[in-house]
């Protein structure tokens, strides 16, 4: 699908899919880094995030995505899993993880599980003398699980491989019956209510559909990673064909799952060095996968994988602020801004719909309006918006929003 006759999707699909995709207004925090599974995670979660003064659930966060909680044979941080049912990890025990995702339901905090099903180590060797076989843990698969070009008995991968590791073969019925029963026991033995599918380059996303369909979470977004477009080392100004890729992935899944917006993550980190044109496509939309199909698009400045950025800003989309610290651990003043954000969000009924009416985007302002009802911008420069209506809201190091 092309961009333009995604505004015609927005209206119909969007419809049909309102009980999997809800409202808009969700807002997403990645709740772990790479360094997490150091310190006692679950223990930490329940402490700092919902049962301290902090209470999370009081600044209007819908979803926590928590690390890949499976038993590894590699991997401590869990993205190399081989026991698919196995709850005790570095993170913390099974006991530990159950008390954490009850009580995250009691403050009405939905749990994202991180779903890592297109690699999975071995337990034991097969086929040309690799670790291709799951012999002696749940989800007892064969050769014929793993992909012919990872070294298995399977099948052509359809989609990119994840190298040295072996890949699963999702074209077997008796492998995607399995994922499907895992994933319901996830959902309503664990008590996750959401899934991020890691990885979703690496395998057809016919098959997110089938198991989003199979195991029905309340909202689902996938990791469908994919370069930029680049002129030697320079970002090219178009990115069309790179948010078209994330269309393409979203419209291949039925429209049931939402993707992270690494369109807008990408030409993000290079307008805020003075270039903020970027943020202005030719058709005067945001220019990524939000300027397109805005419902199904879940921004973000980073995560665990991009690094750090210290952006502040305000999307009208889903919102991840990824790593737990952007929080917390960056003081009392970024922790206030990033609150008075999400408040003026709620408090004017933002949206994953709501209109971006962009007023300036030169090389050192961008402004724009969001839903008619909140106006902001960002930059060096010094810029107000015309009209008695509008008053300031917040304000800080180059960036203010004022609403009506």
């Amino acid at each position: 699908m092309g961009g333009l006759s995604n505004e015609h999707r927005e209206g119909s699909q969007d419809r049909d899919q309102s009980t999997v995709l809800r409202d808009g207004k969700e807002i997403l925090i990645q709740a772990f880094n790479w360094e997490s599974h150091k310190n006692d995670w679950w223990q930490n979660l329940e402490r700092f995030l919902i049962f301290q003064n902090l209470g999370l659930h009081q600044y209007g966060y819908h979803l926590q995505q928590i690390p890949s909680h499976l038993k590894v044979s590699y991997l401590r941080s869990g993205y190399l899993p081989q026991n698919l049912y196995s709850l005790n990890s570095a993170y913390g025990s099974e006991h530990l993880l159950k008390t954490l995702l009850q009580k995250m339901k009691q403050y009405n905090v939905r749990a994202m599980a991180d779903i890592v099903i297109n690699h999975r180590v071995g337990t034991t060797q097969g086929h040309g003398g690799r670790y291709n076989r799951y012999d002696g843990v749940p989800l007892s698969w064969d050769e014929r699980a793993v992909t012919s070009c990872s070294g298995g008995l399977g099948n052509q991968s359809t989609g990119d491989n994840f190298h040295g590791i072996p890949n699963i073969d999702h074209t077997q019925t008796f492998v995607r019956k399995d994922i499907i029963q895992w994933l319901s026991w996830l959902r309503n033995n664990v008590g996750f209510q959401d899934f991020r599918f890691d990885f979703a380059k690496g395998y057809a996303p016919k098959y997110v559909k089938e198991y989003i369909e199979g195991a029905k979470p309340i909202f689902s977004v996938g990791e469908y990673w994919d370069s930029c477009n680049y002129s030697g080392t320079r970002l090219e100004y178009n990115q069309d064909s790179h948010r078209q890729r994330i269309i393409n992935w979203i419209d291949n899944t039925g429209g049931l799952s939402t993707a992270f917006d690494f369109t807008t993550k990408g030409i993000l980190q290079e307008a805020v060095k003075g270039e903020l044109w970027r943020l202005c496509d030719p058709q005067g939309k945001p220019p990524g996968l939000m300027g397109w199909w805005p419902s199904r698009a879940v921004t973000f400045i980073d995560n665990h994988d991009t690094g750090q950025h210290r952006v502040i800003g305000l999307s009208p989309q889903v919102i991840l602020w990824s790593i737990l610290r952007s929080f917390y651990d960056w003081g009392e003043t970024i922790h206030d801004q990033i609150v008075k954000l999400i408040d003026i969000r709620r408090s004017h009924g933002i949206h994953s719909r709501s209109s971006v009416r962009i007023l300036e985007a030169r090389p050192n302002l961008y402004s724009a309006i969001i839903g008619e009802c909140v106006c902001m911008k960002i930059g060096v420069e010094s810029w107000c918006p015309a009209g008695g209506e509008w008053i300031l809201a917040t304000s800080g190091r180059n960036y203010a929003i004022w609403h009506k």
